[in-house]
């Protein structure tokens, strides 16, 4: 009741007023050569708000009040200019700005430390429209936390209603969800890197095996439900990593060198520089914790490297090519029941489980400004990447591997390309209203393959397959070979109506063509009580889709004060099934072979904003209303006869198919305090923030043919989502305290509480709910920096995950107490 009395209060509460506001178009030369100056940092001290110079030097503030502004130039991390104008309409300026001004390190961090970690995307940003939708950018470079292992607790720290898979990769995966969308493996938001996809297949496999490190990240930019209109349908919205952008210097290297009690050595190296019309930033990243795990049978030792090189042609014309590459090898100490869990989180029962990843993505890019309100973009990007997983995965958790028996081998190979082009403009109708227009189109084509089967019976590293003689086989044996080809042709659009200074709307669409196919074979063997081959049978499977889906959204920004604005959004989605949706053998999981895609909608509507450089705030109510949503039952599992007919096996599984319709609906809120400019104005060298971040969830199943189901809540729902904190520093010395708490969340639809006395699978049943403190703090000393803390300061053992297939079958431990430290050296 007292939920749902906060979400009704939250609802009827707005803001009204009415002030005149102007907009004010900066282009920022460079005085030694008049050239543009671009990624210049711009802080308007009056409201706060902060602009960022694009490639021809240009900036944009809007709803600015009248009267004088004064605004700081942040040029690099060495010096800085301020400007001083008297606005009383709509202005145009150029500002000459002089780079040679040279400042102390304490002057340099308190004018290019932010006010508030986080901050919103502008009504138009790049070529994005972000009107009207709920939007959150984490500025990377403003954490004070454990970077070395990108820590997403407190990378994510005041990103409302993540939930977080906490394993053991030490960030090299990134596995989030929200407002119940499942967190592995991030597949439920669309992944990109620099504006273009990551990961292995957009629609039939959008699970991301690639995250790059937080240590190369100028920012993270988030988008909730109604980014389905431009980025595609996902129900979570988009998530986009935005590395570093090339240094004005002629050279700059950063070389960071880390140890971590669990996650062992990590350096990490960049080189970055401007000559000229030409540009680059380049990083490579090592890590390898042998040795130093906190599990027996657990370690990983990785190689990461990024380059970016851009070419400046003239004023209106820039290229850029872009390579990544990651690859490493871990391994997997298995998952626990929960017996095991409880009796000792740090046991391991498998020594022959590995996990092997190899990711290569090239990029090339386009930008063109046609005029001053006009411009365009392509990007063009190609993927060759694999996966490979091995090892021994029974359901039954508690046993031991059978050294003697061959492991189950995975593969999978990521081939696609695709090709992005947007166009934006700037229009007035009737003179009166302004207007930006954004129209683009998507091209996307893979083929990517799965194979299963069995592998070596040693405990190496060794990823190939080995045709055994059937009698040497396991009884269940889990093999198949399949192609998947996929393509997808997108056109989609977005128009911002400003109907006055104060009010905007914004309608989009976005029409989606979709072609999935599945062709392959797979191998069933059935075998006596004995475990004796009865029959040997292979089938083939082929299966194409096609369907064209129209999805349509509307926005509405509403400003009433240079503090405040009212927003609300809604938006159709979609989600296809995937390749595990499609085929894949496991002992402990099945798929419905009728399972179809998802389809719902998304709505936001919230406030927020800045006042007085004192709160950042920003809160909203969400639903979520989902068709034929794809989940997980207890159900007794099934295996293929002779006859290629699918018939009882005797043993339970979580079966996963469309279990019906849901709601999802809840609060999200931050609040960001800047105690510092409460109370200590004039001190000009301290720091003193406190936030909250707070999301209230329900849910609930609307309808279900499954016994048991309707009325349920959903899985990966926590009904309390919390995280909160205290930055302080002075001078040069910071300190960040964080608290992380969440409440007890199901796994499946049937809502299976957690048993204490399970020892036998660890894969059915609820996550309880955890609290996590983390300490960290930083120093300064001209070009050196040292970075340490403590995650999960009071030692806390839980998990977040039970695992299905790989990392498991079972319980995955989150990662004990650690210790960390990073020097940096920058010049």
């Amino acid at each position: 009741m007292v939920f749902k009395q906060l979400i009704i209060f939250f609802s009827v509460f707005t803001v009204f007023g009415m002030h005149a506001q102007f907009s004010l178009q900066g282009k920022i030369l460079n005085k030694e050569n008049k050239k543009p100056m671009e990624n210049v940092q711009v802080w308007d001290t009056f409201s706060g708000n902060t602009s960022l110079s694009d490639a021809n030097g240009n900036f944009k503030f809007e709803n600015l009040k009248a009267g004088q502004h004064t605004f700081v130039f942040l040029i690099d991390n060495y010096s800085y200019d301020e400007k001083t104008i008297d606005l009383q309409n709509d202005s145009q300026r150029t500002f000459i700005l002089n780079q040679s001004i040279n400042l102390s390190e304490v002057v340099v961090q308190a004018k290019k430390r932010e006010l508030f970690q986080l901050r919103r995307l502008k009504d138009v940003e790049d070529l994005q429209i972000n009107a009207g939708k709920k939007t959150e950018v984490v500025l990377v470079g403003q954490m004070i936390g454990n970077k070395s292992n990108s820590n997403a607790r407190q990378v994510f720290a005041q990103v409302a209603g993540l939930n977080i898979y906490e394993s053991t990769n030490c960030g090299l995966q990134l596995s989030i969800g929200g407002r119940g969308l499942d967190p592995n493996r991030t597949s439920n938001f669309n992944t990109r890197q620099n504006g273009y996809d990551i990961s292995a297949d957009v629609l039939g496999y959008p699970e991301s095996y690639y995250t790059p490190p937080a240590e190369a990240l100028q920012e993270i930019q988030i988008i909730r439900g109604a980014a389905s209109l431009q980025y595609g349908t996902q129900f979570g919205g988009l998530i986009n990593f935005k590395l570093k952008s090339p240094s004005t210097k002629d050279l700059e290297i950063v070389s960071r060198q880390s140890f971590d009690t669990n996650c062992g050595y990590s350096t990490f190296n960049s080189f970055s520089g401007t000559n000229g019309k030409f540009s680059h930033y380049t990083y490579v990243n090592y890590k390898n914790n042998i040795g130093m795990a906190p599990r027996e049978n657990m370690s990983l030792e990785s190689f990461n490297a990024y380059t970016n090189l851009n070419y400046q042609f003239n004023e209106k014309t820039k290229v850029a090519l872009e390579y990544t590459h990651l690859s490493y090898l871990a391994q997997q100490a298995g998952g626990l029941t929960d017996v095991q869990f409880y009796e000792d989180a740090t046991f391991s029962n498998r020594t022959r489980n590995w996990f092997r990843v190899n990711w290569n993505l090239l990029t090339a890019k386009f930008n063109y400004q046609l005029s001053k309100k006009s411009k365009i973009s392509l990007i063009a990007w190609g993927m060759n990447s694999s996966r490979d997983a091995i090892g021994f995965r029974t359901d039954r958790v508690s046993q031991l591997d059978n050294l003697s028996e061959p492991r189950d081998l995975e593969r999978g190979d990521f081939v696609n390309w695709g090709a992005e082009f947007r166009y934006l403009t700037e229009y007035k109708i009737d003179s009166k209203i302004n207007s930006t227009l954004l129209l683009g189109t998507k091209y996307y084509h893979a083929r990517n393959a799965q194979r299963q089967g069995p592998g070596t019976r040693d405990a190496e590293a060794n990823f190939n397959f080995v045709d055994y003689p059937v009698a040497e086989l396991p009884t269940e044996l889990r093999q198949s070979d399949f192609d998947f080809p996929n393509l997808n042709l997108a056109v989609f659009g977005e128009n911002i109506f400003y109907i006055n200074d104060q009010l905007s709307v914004t309608p989009g669409f976005r029409l989606e063509y979709i072609k999935t196919e599945a062709n392959g074979t797979y191998r069933a063997v059935n075998s006596d009580l004995a475990g004796n081959a009865l029959q040997d049978s292979t089938f083939v499977d082929q299966r194409s889709r096609e369907r064209v889906i129209l999805l349509g959204g509307l926005g509405i920004s509403y400003k009433p004060k240079q503090f405040a604005e009212v927003y609300a959004n809604i938006s159709r989605n979609y989600r296809s099934v995937t390749f595990n949706d499609i085929r894949i053998i496991n002992p402990s999981f099945q798929v419905d072979p009728n399972i179809k895609d998802e389809d719902g909608f998304t709505a936001d509507f919230g406030f927020r904003g800045r006042f007085n450089n004192v709160i950042s705030y920003d809160a909203n109510v969400f639903g979520i209303w989902y068709e034929d949503i794809i989940s997980e039952v207890q159900r007794v599992g099934t295996r293929i006869n002779a006859f290629g007919e699918e018939v009882p096996a005797g043993r339970v599984v979580r079966y996963r198919s469309n279990i019906g319709n849901a709601l999802i609906y809840g609060l999200e809120s931050l609040v960001d305090w800047n105690i510092k400019e409460s109370f200590f104005k004039n001190e000009k060298e301290l720091r003193l923030n406190y936030y909250v971040n707070l999301a209230l969830t329900q849910s609930i199943f609307t309808q279900s043919e499954e016994p048991g189901v309707k009325d349920n809540e959903l899985p990966f729902v926590p009904n309390i989502n919390l995280r909160t904190g205290l930055k302080a520093g002075y001078k040069n010395f910071l300190v960040d305290i964080q608290y992380s708490y969440l409440s007890e969340q199901f796994t499946d639809a049937t809502n299976a509480p957690q048993d204490l006395n399970d020892n036998q699978s660890g894969i059915i049943g609820s996550i309880p709910a955890y609290g996590v403190f983390d300490l960290s703090f930083s120093y300064r000393y001209q070009k050196w920096t040292l970075e340490t803390g403590v995650n999960n300061l009071l030692n806390e053992i839980y998990f977040t995950q039970r695992a299905t297939g790989y990392p498991g079958p079972g319980i995955i431990p989150a990662l004990p107490r650690s210790f960390y430290a990073t020097l940096q050296y920058k010049f």
